[in-house]
């Protein structure tokens, strides 16, 4: 099922972008974000797998139209497929971004 952001939540902080030989380690195999921290996986070229591990694990191809929504605290990971570029955007109801200066667990 394709998830979506929620209408009340705001993007606060970004990553720079990674490619498939500097994605951090811990992209790589499963985390989280915090409670109440959504994020968006935006590809900006080539093709990267996302593994939705639980409740229902599901696996979803992300391309430059299709970005990967990841809901807060659900554990997940990525998987590049060849020559990719990428970076996550966090979002959180206002309240919540502008108390959270750090990055989310695990992101």
């Amino acid at each position: 099922m394709l998830k979506s952001l929620p209408a009340d939540v705001r993007a606060y902080r970004r990553t720079p972008e990674f490619t498939e030989a500097t994605i951090p380690k811990g992209l790589l195999n499963e985390h989280t974000t915090k409670p109440g921290v959504w994020a968006v996986i935006h590809v900006t070229q080539g093709l990267l797998e996302y593994h939705i591990l639980k409740p229902e694990p599901e696996r979803r191809l992300l391309t430059p139209d299709r970005p990967g929504i990841v809901e807060p605290a659900v554990p997940h990971e990525v998987a590049p497929l060849g020559r990719v570029r990428f970076y996550v955007e966090f979002h959180a109801h206002a309240a919540l971004a502008d108390d959270t200066g750090d990055a989310p667990a695990g992101d």
